[in-house]
């Protein structure tokens, strides 16, 4: 099986680049925040918890979300991988994916990690609330959300450094040049 974690912040273009990935590989893809606004939408206990949160731009409890994953993970029974998009976000949750992994016998394989400039960031999430009408993607929540990305997630990037898993992809460009440079990635594995 082929794990991938997809990781960036927010706008950098994981669900995007995570549909290329899927139609290219055959890979399953686990969004936690589609799972979090499918939730919110279907007005579920899990939806009215993780709607406190995500309105005021702050990350979902580990423990709640490790269940979820949990749950997700033991539906892909004969997957030819997975990518996870939007998680982990911290090292506690890198320590728990690794274990779920562990105990199915699997692992992740690399880390593509979008880099993109905090300007370009913010005008691709201000663009895509004007199109989609996603409540989270206004300037203030904007805001918040790229602080506790840099605060809480990217220390991230040298725990992955550290397992040698971390590519850095330079992801400003047109969605297919960020997408070649992802397969010549995964073509190395």
């Amino acid at each position: 099986m082929l794990n991938v974690i997809i990781f960036g912040a927010p706008g950098s273009g994981k669900g995007t680049q995570s549909e290329k990935l899927i139609e290219e590989y055959g890979l399953d893809h686990i969004s936690t925040g589609e799972v979090l606004r499918e939730e919110i939408k279907n007005n579920t206990e899990l939806g009215k918890i993780a709607a406190q949160y995500i309105e005021k731009g702050q990350l979902i409890p580990d423990d709640l979300i490790i269940d979820i994953l949990s749950t997700i993970l033991d539906t892909k029974g004969n997957s030819k991988g997975v990518i996870f998009d939007g998680f982990p976000r911290t090292i506690s949750q890198a320590h728990a994916l690794k274990k779920m992994l562990n105990e199915r016998n699997e692992q992740i394989n690399a880390v593509i990690a979008l880099e993109v400039e905090d300007a370009e960031l913010i005008g691709r999430l201000l663009n895509r609330g004007k199109v989609s009408g996603r409540s989270d993607d206004n300037l203030e929540t904007i805001q918040k959300r790229l602080q506790v990305y840099h605060s809480q997630t990217a220390p991230l990037i040298e725990y992955y450094k550290e397992e040698n898993l971390y590519n850095a992809i330079e992801g400003s460009g047109s969605i297919d040049e960020i997408f070649a440079r992802i397969k010549a990635v995964i073509k190395n594995l």
